[in-house]
């Protein structure tokens, strides 16, 4: 009996040390899980929606799993030529940050006024400096639920996927870009 007992430890203790590699290794890609994904949004949003849990498993389905996320705030208006302004705090998986504030001029069928705040999925940034350029985005390619509402802008092999919850109304589509950069600025472009 005491024999057995004995060889039971063991095979617990084996699959104990099979398994934590595992756990390690998920680690150490440096990337977020949809969890604490989820936590961090509705952390930082100071409410949990069933739109804002939808839309960030819909950016895990398509985009998997990001090793970055940006949080900010942001204020927009458009009569068919938008302008959009933000500023916010990238905080990556490896524990780098940065400050980033971003600018962008939109065209299109587009009117309104919102301001939001913005959180932001972000995925293969390889460091924090590369999300410092200009990134393509069609505003009218967004899913929308529940009040929160994502679309993905991509450049090189790094998508944002930018998540708003705001007031105010903007509807129609549009196309434009968002330049990230290090230091505030009022010129769009």
């Amino acid at each position: 009996m005491l024999d057995r007992r004995h060889h039971l430890q063991q095979l617990a203790a084996l699959a104990a040390a099979v398994s934590l590699p595992a756990v390690a290794a998920d680690d150490k890609d440096g990337t977020y899980d949809e969890d604490s994904i989820l936590k961090a949004a509705t952390d930082f949003f100071g409410q949990t929606t069933e739109g804002l849990a939808k839309v960030i498993e819909k950016a895990f389905k398509e985009q998997g799993r990001p090793n970055a996320y940006v949080k900010g705030e942001e204020a927009s208006a458009a009569i068919t030529v938008g302008l959009r302004y933000g500023e916010g705090e990238l905080m990556m998986k490896s524990g780098g940050s940065a400050k980033v504030y971003w600018a962008g001029p939109s065209i299109g069928f587009d009117l309104g006024a919102n301001a939001s705040k913005v959180f932001t999925l972000v995925y293969h940034l390889p460091r924090a400096s590369a999300i410092y350029q200009r990134f393509p985005g069609v505003d009218g390619s967004l899913y929308y639920i529940g009040g929160a509402g994502i679309n993905y802008q991509r450049l090189k092999g790094i998508t944002l996927a930018p998540i708003r919850l705001g007031v105010g109304l903007r509807a129609g589509a549009s196309v434009g870009y968002i330049h990230y950069r290090r230091e505030k600025s009022i010129n769009p472009f």
